[in-house]
């Protein structure tokens, strides 16, 4: 069933068309996220939604760089809140990591529809490049490390996140053993000795 699309913006277009397809995968799963169903979901024509994202991969692309978009926002929402402590910062970051895991399912669930893309890659590393700075740019202070020291280890801390985080979904620990077991790895990395 199409209707006469009403008229908004290119960008204002496309942000609804991503609200809608998170829609349609919260509730249906992303297997069930298509073009033509969501052209019908959204009340417009299937071409509108072809111009927007060419194909289902370049839809799913959209809306994974979307939710990545929405986590990190939370994130540095969060850490501008956060007591100035490495404590605090550590806790935090842990809170909104796995704030991401547990209230945006969707995440896990296009990653997967996305797995074997060719561009997925590519974009899970910028993903990670960025998460990295932010993560060791809100650290540094409380470190003795050197930038790119803390850097590394900040990948190290992400990966331990992806593991603990699969353990939150497999519901074999809690959000709060989670945090806490974030915050205290991240916290243990910090080594406040200066380094020589």
């Amino acid at each position: 069933m199409t209707t006469t699309p009403t008229r908004l913006s290119k960008q204002a277009r496309r942000e609804q068309l991503l609200d809608t397809a998170l829609a349609i995968v919260r509730a249906r799963g992303a297997d069930e996220l298509t073009l033509p169903a969501l052209a019908e979901a959204a009340g417009v024509s299937r071409p509108i939604v072809y111009d927007h994202f060419g194909t289902r991969p370049g839809l799913l692309l959209a809306l994974y760089r979307r939710l990545d978009e929405r986590h990190r926002a939370a994130t540095t929402r969060a850490l501008r809140d956060a007591e100035p402590t490495a404590d605090e910062i550590a806790r935090v970051m842990s809170t909104a990591y796995f704030a991401c895991a547990t209230d945006m399912p969707e995440f896990n669930a296009v990653s997967a529809a996305l797995k074997g893309n060719p561009d997925m890659e590519a974009i899970q590393h910028e993903m990670l490049d960025s998460y990295t700075d932010l993560m060791a740019a809100a650290l540094l202070p409380h470190s003795g490390r050197t930038t790119e020291a803390l850097r590394l280890r900040c990948v190290g801390l992400l990966g331990a996140a992806e593991a603990i985080a699969a353990e939150l979904n497999r519901e074999q620990a809690t959000a709060a053993d989670a945090i806490t077991a974030l915050t205290d790895l991240i916290v243990g990395s910090l080594d406040t000795r200066t380094e020589g």
